[in-house]
């Protein structure tokens, strides 16, 4: 899977909080929660995010709490992808297993509104603004087929607790 599209940059220590306040996590309605995606954080990020956009962070992006409203709440707000420095590890989980594709890419620069060519598969990021090319760690077998398929629950769904390569 390819995606091309514009970056949302934002720093280190984003934790799920910032990404999801506590206080909207009391809802099982998905839209209620990507009404208030990264409120706390930038108040003006839905004004500013169009669906199919890609959400670029620094080190530690979804630390504190092991929430899956804020990988949840992102996705249903319309985010594509995230690239990270480095995730914290129970969120990179959670966004994997709801069907959020997420990449480590340590060494990026990318700033804000550089249109990038994200490349999931494998773990290329192209800034098509710069011409810059990241190298983002890879996602083994089985998490690719679980983004395949749109998330853990569809993944079980159609394989059962059989794992692909």
């Amino acid at each position: 899977m390819i995606i091309v599209a514009k970056a949302h940059v934002y720093g280190d220590n984003i934790d799920t909080d910032r990404i999801i306040p506590g206080k909207y996590t009391k809802t099982l309605d998905i839209s209620q929660l990507a009404q208030h995606v990264m409120e706390d954080l930038d108040p003006e990020f839905l004004q500013k995010f169009s669906p199919g956009e890609i959400l670029v962070a620094g080190k530690n992006f979804g630390c504190g709490s092991s929430r899956e409203q804020a990988p949840l709440a992102l996705k249903a707000a319309g985010v594509s992808c995230i690239i990270a420095k480095f995730f914290a590890r129970i969120f990179f989980r959670n966004a994997i297993n709801l069907g959020l594709p997420v990449l480590e890419a340590p060494e990026h620069d990318i700033q804000h509104g550089d249109r990038l060519s994200v490349d999931i598969e494998n773990g290329i990021v192209k800034n098509l603004t710069t011409g810059k090319v990241y190298a983002c760690t890879r996602l083994n077998g089985v998490m690719k087929h679980i983004l395949a398929e749109g998330g853990l629950v569809n993944y079980l769904k159609k394989y059962g607790d059989f794992v692909t390569d």
